[in-house]
This record gives C-alpha cells, sequence and structure tokens, in this order.
C-alpha cells in the first residue's frame, strides 16, 4: 500500500473554473452587432467604454441561454457562453483588416451555433444575403455549414440531432 492519495477523493481545484467568453476583434460594431444579434439572434448582455485606452467590449449571448443579465461586470465575467466582440476605436477606417486564423498563418477557426432546422437556418442566411464559406451539403461534411462575419471570421452552423451521423461516421 502507498501513501498517493487516491485521486477521486481528493478536491478538484478546477472544478468551479468556468469559460465565460470568446474575444473577437471587430473593426465596426456599426456592421458586427446588426449581423450577431439580427442575423444569428444574439443579445447584447453587456458594453463596456474604455474611453482612455479608446475601446469598446460588446458581450453577447445567445438567447433563450441563461437568465436575463443584470449588465455588472460580476455577472458578465462570470456568465459561460458569451462573445465577446472588442472594437478599437478608429479601425473602421484605417485600413487594416482582420485575420479569421483560416489563412496563413493559421490559428483561431470557427465559433459554433447550434440551430434546430439548419435546413431553414441556411435558407434564411441565404435571403439575409450572408456570406457563406461552406454550404449545406458540399464537401465532406454535408450535415454542416459555414458562414462568414462582416469581418472573415468563420461560423460553424450545426443542428445538434444530425451530428451522431457525421461523428459516427468519421470515428477511427
Amino acid at each position: 500500500m502507498t501513501d498517493t492519495p487516491d485521486p477521486t477523493e481528493a478536491p478538484n481545484p478546477t472544478e468551479d473554473y468556468v469559460l465565460t467568453h470568446t474575444m473577437l476583434r471587430i473593426k465596426d460594431p456599426a456592421r458586427s452587432l446588426p449581423f450577431y444579434r439580427g442575423v444569428l439572434g444574439m443579445r447584447l448582455v453587456t458594453q463596456l467604454d474604455f474611453d482612455e485606452a479608446r475601446f469598446t467590449l460588446y458581450f453577447l449571448q445567445a438567447r433563450g441561454h441563461g437568465d436575463q443579465a443584470d449588465g455588472s461586470l460580476a455577472q458578465t465575467f462570470s456568465r459561460a457562453g458569451l462573445l465577446e466582440l472588442t472594437h478599437n476605436w478608429g479601425s473602421e477606417g484605417d485600413g487594416s483588416e482582420m485575420h479569421s486564423g483560416n489563412s496563413a498563418p493559421k490559428g483561431f477557426g470557427h465559433i459554433c451555433i447550434a440551430v434546430p432546422d439548419i435546413a431553414a437556418a441556411c435558407a434564411r442566411f441565404d435571403e439575409m444575403g450572408v456570406t457563406f464559406q461552406k454550404r449545406l451539403g458540399e464537401g465532406g461534411m454535408k450535415e454542416i455549414a459555414f458562414i462568414k462575419d462582416p469581418d472573415g471570421y468563420w461560423i460553424e452552423v450545426v443542428q445538434p440531432d444530425l451530428m451522431q451521423g457525421l461523428v459516427g461516421r468519421n470515428r477511427r
């Protein structure tokens, strides 16, 4: 017998860690906020303006997930599943472009939204003039689609009840 503690009995120091948000840098909130709010149906949870540093943070969350936010910093930074859009003031006219991470040098890839009916969602995106990176039915993963936001970031669109066939087919 050893003196090594049983890991099933030891307290887990990371048990209360929460992934709260992912941040995307945006050029122009006048383009990005209508996209995330109108196209994807997200709601603005909190907006934080940093006058001296000349940037604004917009925290958004999918509707129907979680209680209504009170806008407090404590609640904002403890909520799970937020998307933070960071706008550096003046970037909308400086000629720079955001890097999606999907071209060299590769890095960040995409965020993902789940929808109840992917065919209907993609038809709606088409009607709204949303740019597709990959349409439903194309490529090897026909059950998913990818759209792009105004800065070129990829957004995977999935219908959860179609994912089992996709995963089972591609397991090694």
